[in-house]
Order: structure tokens, then sequence, then C-alpha cells
């Protein structure tokens, strides 16, 4: 198949739109002016067709990366300073691969990274482990599961986790373990959920108990039902009562109790793929209520029924919340 090629001042065009996009304009009028101005920009030619199609197809592949890497690369298209004009060249060159091409690059080196359970954006599974345990991962999460004859061990990679453990049906009772980048997680029996945030890990449990073991600290913690902790490798932070939110997901919903707009947005894109934001005035609006969780628009219509506010849709990658 033949793959159309563009000029290379158009595909820098398109590079140029995209890292304005990311600058995060400064009120909802100079969005909608840079909006409009891509829609006459995009409809000029076929090539400038083609070259926005590249940028939004570039924008879904960038949450297919790596944890943490699609976020950086977003946020990225909005620096100033020397770095800006590098990534406007580099984002040019990522245009100008042809789309078969681009695919196939785009998958080679995270495609390999296999877990053993994993979930794509906006995804939700549940597993029954060899022990008649359940395990349920949320958006974007991975896990690899190992089980001996001396323990029983979760390794999350990514993304958040609900467990329900089910007694060992093994001669031996073994530990049911849950390891994190940041620690280990002990319990003889309970339900608790686990979510991966970076630097550090937040776990909620729901049933039971938990004991936290920090990798790089002597300190360890008991976290009882109805409450979490959030902690690093190095150190452990005071004992909290458990969020709803920690488990609210599994029902494919989220609870906000006054919670700003753009936090909430934080969390339902977690769910989408590409950009969903809002204009600065509307960030900190208070949103109470059960959010639908999942890909499609169902939480946007809500919110656009509950606030003074409208969705606009550059593409179905770029979603922005704009005042009604």
């Amino acid at each position: 198949m033949h793959e159309q090629t563009l000029d290379p001042r158009i595909l820098g065009e398109a590079a140029d739109w995209l890292v304005r996009l990311g600058e995060r304009p400064a009120s909802a009028a100079d969005l909608q002016a840079i909006e409009q101005s891509i829609e006459q920009w995009r409809g000029r030619s076929a090539q400038h067709a083609e070259a926005w199609r590249r940028a939004e197809s570039l924008l879904g592949g960038l949450h297919q990366l790596p944890p943490g890497m699609g976020r950086q690369s977003l946020q990225r298209l909005g620096e100033r300073g020397p770095s800006r004009r590098q990534m406007l060249n580099r984002l040019g060159l990522l245009l100008a691969v042809a789309p078969a091409a681009w695919l196939a690059a785009r998958q080679l080196p995270w495609a390999e990274w296999s877990a053993d359970q994993r979930t794509a954006t906006g995804e939700r599974k549940r597993v029954q482990l060899p022990d008649g345990s359940l395990l349920t991962l949320n958006t974007g999460s991975a896990v690899d599961i190992r089980f001996t004859p001396q323990e029983r061990r979760l390794r999350l990679l990514e993304g958040e986790i609900l467990v329900a453990t089910h007694a060992d049906p093994a001669p031996e009772p073994r530990p049911f373990l849950v390891e994190s980048r940041q620690g280990l997680l002990r319990t003889a029996g309970a339900r608790f959920a686990v979510r991966d945030l970076g630097e550090a890990c937040r776990v909620a449990v729901l049933e039971g108990s938990v004991a936290v073991e920090p990798f790089a600290s002597a300190a360890h913690r008991q976290v009882e039902a109805g409450q979490q902790l959030l902690f690093s490798a190095s150190a452990l932070q005071a004992v909290q009562p458990a969020d709803a939110n920690a488990s609210s997901w599994e029902n494919g919903m989220l609870l906000a109790q006054d919670m700003r707009l753009d936090a909430l947005l934080a969390e339902l894109g977690r769910y989408r793929s590409g950009v969903l934001r809002c204009a600065p005035q509307l960030a900190g609006l208070r949103v109470s209520g059960a959010i639908p969780l999942g890909n499609d628009d169902a939480g946007l219509r809500l919110l656009a029924d509950m606030l003074p506010l409208k969705v606009s849709r550059l593409t179905r990658y770029w979603v922005t919340l704009e005042p009604a």
C-alpha cells in the first residue's frame, strides 16, 4: 500500500499546532481562537487534513506508551524555552512517518514488555487467581502473578488493582503479598485496593488488614479496614480514612465529594485516549455526585447538565470543557 508523502513544511505546522494546544491558553476565548484556526488550517488542502489526522493518531498513541511516558510527552508539548524548538522538530519527524510504519514503530519496544494480566485505557478486568482469590484491574494496569509453594505474590507493574483474597487451599497456608515499586503489602486475608501513583503508592483496606513495608525503610505499618495509607519507598504517611473512590471504580463510578473540576477531569482522563481538560476559569468549580467512568461521553454529558459549561471537541482525542 502506497503511503502519502507530506510536505515537511505542513508537517512542521501540524507539530506547532500540537504545541500551541498544549500551552494551556490563558482563557476560553484564546483556546477557542486556536481551535478555530486549526479547523481553518486543516481545511486548506488534502495534505493539511492528512497531517492533522496523523497528529490525532499521535495523541491517541501517546496513551499506549509505558507508564508515565504519554503524560510526560503531552506535558512537554507545552514547554517554553530552548527545548520547545527541539520538541517541534521531534514531533515533525513523528508525523512524517508513514502511518503503517508509525503504528509498527510505536509498538516495538513496549509490546515485548509482557505482563500476566493487563488492561488498556478505559478497560477493567476481573481475574480469578489459582487459589480462588479475585483480582480486578483498573484502566491502564499491569500485574504479574507469581504463586509458589512458599507464597502467593502479585507484582503491580502499573496502574491500580482491587484484591479480594481467598483462604489458601494449600496444606500450609501461604502469605498473600502484593509488591509495588515502593514496597511490599502483606496480608493473611483482606479485600484491599492498591494504586501506583509514581513516586508513591496508595493502599486502601476495605475488609481485614494489610501490613505495609516500604523497601527502603525499616518502618512498617498495619492498615485496618476502613483506612488507607500513602507511602513511598522510604516513608510512610499517616493513616487516613479510606477514600470511597479507592473501590468505586470497580462498579464503573467516580464518587465526587466537593471535588475540583480539574481534579475530576484528571481522574476521568485515565479512562480516555487523548486530552481532556477545562478552560482555566472553570478549574475551581466544585463537583459532587456519582460520575460514570469509561471511554464514552456519559460522564461529560452529566457534568454539562450539572454545571454552567459545554463540551467542545476539536477532535475525538482533544476535548475541552468551556463556559456555557
